[in-house]
């Protein structure tokens, strides 16, 4: 199976995960340092779409501006062009498997995909 995680390795909710990932027998994975290479608009809008989540929901606010920018209440596609413009804004980490898409959050969310 592949899976690919898109990864602050400053943070140790999506080091774990990482790690899950790693330690599971028969998965591939892809890792993808979101804040040196960010995803499109296009792209989040696809994985927010196939986690069952709206763009507001993977915003992340802690350490960001994005509550006094008024994004958490902004429409879509403002809140995709925020997060395409400035990685930071984007929750993490977000894994994509065949079986779907997780923010995992806690870590453990990943199972669900695997």
């Amino acid at each position: 199976m592949k899976a690919t995680i898109w990864h602050n390795p400053g943070c140790g909710t999506s080091r774990k995960t990482l790690a899950i990932l790693e330690e599971t027998p028969g998965v591939e994975v892809t890792v993808i340092e979101y804040l040196k290479t960010p995803p499109s608009a296009e792209k989040l809008a696809q994985l927010y779409r196939d986690a069952g989540m709206t763009p507001q929901q993977g915003l992340r606010l802690r350490g960001t501006d994005a509550e006094e920018r008024g994004l958490p209440a902004a429409d879509d596609a403002t809140v995709l062009a925020a997060m395409a413009a400035e990685p930071r804004l984007i929750e993490r980490p977000l894994v994509e498997t065949g079986k779907g898409v997780r923010l995992c959050r806690p870590q453990e969310a990943v199972h669900e995909i695997l």
